[in-house]
């Protein structure tokens, strides 16, 4: 017995061809924002000499977490130079820096609303476990199909890759808020919108920096696979590599990736830590102001 077919793929290829025709206005538009932005940034990345650079992400790294791990990323980027990628893992991370910051933007606004309300949260939800369910190499298609081949669309597909974490993360970090905190603050005649820049966001920065932590590393998978599409760095070498089974090369540019993804994981990480630790500290401070002074 044969089941009647459904084409809901043809739906969708269908949907997607209407929106290349009717829409190419806007994806033109978008296609020339995301290449000003990508290329802004890499050629920026560039023209820093790497022994300028190398110093510079060290010097943070150890402003923000440690002079151990700033030394480690010291020894990392040098390989990198090594290795000669240096030029391709600052395309790589232009790409990726890129994609975060536009994901964030769409992330944390959602999460936000998210949190404030249930209707929002719920429709959410199941568009952000499609989008985390395909497969990465899905959205290439539609990537393609609307921006051609070249850096845009993997820019555009590691976006809606990367977009869930923050998305969550941000919702789970206001509602972690205790509801006696914000009683608190209503208490005292705070308005919706003070309670929730005041106090609600203010004590999710942790979770929401963990969010970020996740979109940068789904962010740096997805911009390696983007080479795929025709997007410069490190993920078109690997696919160059697979191309021509050349070993050296793509054991170099992996371990380029594995570099910058330690590094990247680590800063962000020390960023959410030191938030916390800003703000333990700045509570104890005003607690200590709060008590009273004891006769002596």
């Amino acid at each position: 017995m044969n089941f009647p077919r459904i084409p809901i793929g043809d739906v969708v290829a269908d949907g997607i061809q209407w929106l290349t025709v009717n829409a190419d206005a806007f994806f033109r538009f978008l296609s020339t924002i995301m290449t000003f932005l990508v290329d802004g940034l890499s050629d920026l990345l560039i023209a820093v000499p790497w022994f300028i650079m190398i110093p510079a992400l060290a010097l943070l790294g150890w402003l923000l977490r440690s002079a151990r791990f700033a030394i480690g990323s010291l020894i990392f980027f040098l390989l990198i130079v090594a290795m000669n990628q240096w030029d391709n893992a600052m395309l790589t991370l232009s790409l990726v820096l890129i994609a975060t910051l536009l994901a964030i933007i769409v992330a944390v606004p959602l999460g936000i609303a998210a949190a404030q309300s249930s209707t929002v949260s719920a429709a959410v939800k199941p568009v952000l476990d499609f989008m985390q369910t395909m497969p990465a190499f899905v959205y290439l298609i539609p990537a393609v199909t609307f921006f051609s081949i070249g850096v845009v669309p993997g820019l555009f597909s590691t976006i809606i890759f990367a977009l869930p974490p923050g998305v969550r993360m941000t919702e789970l970090g206001i509602r972690g808020v205790s509801a006696e905190t914000v009683e608190a603050g209503q208490a005292f005649g705070a308005t919706r919108r003070e309670v929730l820049f005041g106090i609600q966001l203010p004590l999710a920065v942790p979770t929401i920096m963990a969010g970020i932590n996740q979109v940068i590393m789904l962010a740096l998978s997805m911009a390696v696979i983007a080479g795929m599409v025709g997007a410069d760095g490190l993920g078109k070498e690997v696919v160059s590599a697979i191309g021509t089974l050349n070993t050296a090369k793509g054991v170099e540019a992996g371990l380029s990736v594995v570099f910058l993804a330690i590094f990247l994981d680590r800063l962000t990480g020390a960023l959410g830590d030191k938030k916390l630790r800003t703000k333990s500290l700045t509570t104890r401070i005003n607690a200590r102001k709060a008590s009273p002074v004891k006769a002596a």
